[in-house]
């Protein structure tokens, strides 16, 4: 076997037998080496997603387009509204979803958690049916966190991920028949990675993820009995589920695998893609696996489209914009309603309580409103939820176990009853609640905390007994920015201004940096969140420039791949 290798400062990067796709182009590795990262960016992985690039980043960028021009029409006061182009798809009931693969028959319970080792170790371990192994919102995407969640990700189906921590603990994997189904989550459309780079310009981050770990572990996963199976983050249109659908075909067809072998699980976590739910079924069909209730960042995407449409379109409080409030309550039920109509699995929303082994009083009352939830989701339909800590894993599989007993799912429950208008979707005025000053310090302390703590490499930050990731980031500064925008008053009295808004930041960094000790980034996150919250424009993502200025290593080192 032939190698090469790249000697660039400290660190190698060692890459394997070449030789280029036809049609591909070369990509460029920027950034530092670590160790074993030249098992995953080797040649042939780097020319495979080369070819991905190659066919489909033109069309990519057009999509991208395509949603800034639908958020202006939103804005300028067009409603959104069920599409009259795709009605045929809509009245067509001759069409289904491919059958579940195996692994993913039975999801009546999944884990959620970025792929660190330990997370990997304990969420497969942990009893749920399924583990979303997360390159997206609870991850943070450094150039580290990246290659080596990819190296766990193929350890993990290779079986030599057990590790001890410096105290002796040790993390093993248990029978490989209980370990979960791993579905790994790209990052959406909207990222890209930065250290990877086509003629000089970064490649998607989405074909980046989906490619390294298709090109690597497909095989593997197959190889246990199951198969190459993701999330798909952040889709806004049925357009943007097509170009999905051509990736997988390519992918399947470069590799040689037999088309439908993918199966890919969309989470609805957009107002505008609740609108296309089921033509985004129909353009994966072949490799659908459903779709789940992505609820935070379906707050945060309502936010988003209507923060200039006027008071009509102010929410409350974060807390109080609960699962129950008509406009969520539309959705949800819309979506079992499609799912089960398409023979498709439903999956439901995260529960992110993080049980307390110190506060019995903290878990009897969160206990108490996850099972609320949960059995909210099981009586509604769904054929599963999502947890993000492993000791609400049994609660949740009871629940589920009491709604479906020997059935692997209610996919059959098909909800006839519902009916979901249009009106009903976009009905943001009847939610109930107020804007209150502890709602704002709220906003601007979760937010103000997470950020620090995804400057730091960490994207799944344990905040207040939740586990948080970059979608209540979101939420709470896009609230901000929006009640700011509108004068929004506040139930105390008086109105939410900039200058309000600073003096709690004021207090919430100082109060925050002295508990963190000197090995902290507040005084950048607080940069960051003026930027994103406080600042005349509003940037569509958060993670967007707080990528590019703070976690991009600005000493990369330009290592060129072997020819």
């Amino acid at each position: 076997m032939r190698t090469a290798t790249v000697n660039d400062g400290p660190g190698t990067f060692t890459f394997g037998q070449g030789g280029l796709m036809p049609g591909s182009a070369t990509i460029d590795v920027v950034g530092p080496s670590g160790e074993r990262y030249g098992e995953i960016l080797t040649p042939e992985a780097l020319d495979f997603v080369a070819r991905l690039h190659g066919a489909f980043a033109e069309r990519r960028h057009e999509l991208l387009t395509a949603r800034g021009e639908r958020r202006r029409l939103i804005a300028s006061g067009v409603d959104l509204d069920f599409r009259d182009d795709t009605r045929s798809i809509r009245e067509d009931m001759t069409w289904r979803v491919a059958p579940p693969s195996p692994g993913l028959v039975d999801r009546r319970v999944e884990i959620t958690g970025p792929t660190d080792k330990k997370m990997t170790v304990n969420a497969l371990n942990s009893g749920a049916k399924v583990w979303l192994a997360d390159l997206e919102d609870a991850n943070s995407p450094t150039w580290s966190n990246m290659v080596e969640g990819h190296l766990n990700l193929a350890d993990a189906l290779d079986r030599r991920i057990d590790f001890a921590t410096p105290d002796g603990k040790e993390y093993r994997l248990g029978d490989e028949r209980d370990l979960a189904t791993i579905v790994v989550r790209p990052r959406g459309w909207h990222l890209t990675e930065k250290h990877l780079l086509v003629g000089g310009e970064p490649v998607s981050a989405s074909l980046v993820d989906f490619g390294l770990y298709f090109f690597h572990c497909a095989q593997r996963q197959l190889d246990r009995g199951q198969g190459p199976y993701f999330y798909l983050a952040k889709l806004e249109s049925h357009e943007e589920a097509r170009l999905w659908n051509d990736v997988f075909v390519l992918a399947q067809e470069l590799l040689g695998l037999p088309r439908g072998t993918i199966r890919a699980t969309v989470l609805i976590e957009t107002i505008t893609a609740a609108f296309e739910m089921e033509e985004i079924l129909y353009e994966l069909r072949e490799h659908s696996a459903g779709l789940n209730a992505g609820r935070w960042d379906y707050i945060f995407s309502i936010i988003k489209n209507f923060r200039t449409r006027g008071p009509d379109f102010v929410l409350p409080d974060r807390a109080a914009v609960t699962m129950t409030v008509p406009f969520m309550r539309a959705y949800t039920e819309l979506l079992v309603k499609t799912c089960h109509r398409r023979s498709a699995h439903a999956i439901g929303g995260m529960s992110a309580f993080i049980p307390s082994r110190r506060d019995a009083e903290v878990n009897e009352k969160a206990f108490t409103q996850v099972r609320a939830d949960k059995e909210r989701e099981a009586g509604d339909g769904f054929d599963g939820s999502w947890v993000a800590h492993p000791d609400l894993v049994p609660l949740v599989k009871e629940i589920f176990d009491g709604v479906l007993g020997e059935k692997e799912n209610q996919v059959d429950r098909l909800r006839e009853e519902v009916k979901v208008s249009a009106a009903q979707l976009r009905d943001i005025k009847s939610t109930p609640g107020s804007v209150t000053e502890q709602g704002l310090r709220a906003n601007v302390g979760v937010g103000l905390a997470y950020i620090e703590s995804w400057l730091r490499g960490v994207g799944a930050a344990a905040i207040n007994n939740l586990m948080e990731d970059a979608a209540t980031a979101e939420i709470s500064r896009s609230q901000v920015w929006q009640w700011i925008q509108q004068g929004t008053p506040l139930a105390e009295g008086g109105t939410v201004t900039r200058d309000l808004v600073v003096r709690i930041l004021d207090d919430e960094e100082e109060t925050r940096t002295k508990a963190a000790g000197p090995a902290n980034r507040f005084a950048d996150a607080r940069r960051l969140f003026e930027e994103v919250a406080l600042g005349e424009e509003y940037p569509t993502f958060l993670t967007i420039p707080g990528y590019a200025k703070y976690l991009v290593d600005s000493q990369a080192r330009r290592a060129h791949r072997p020819r």
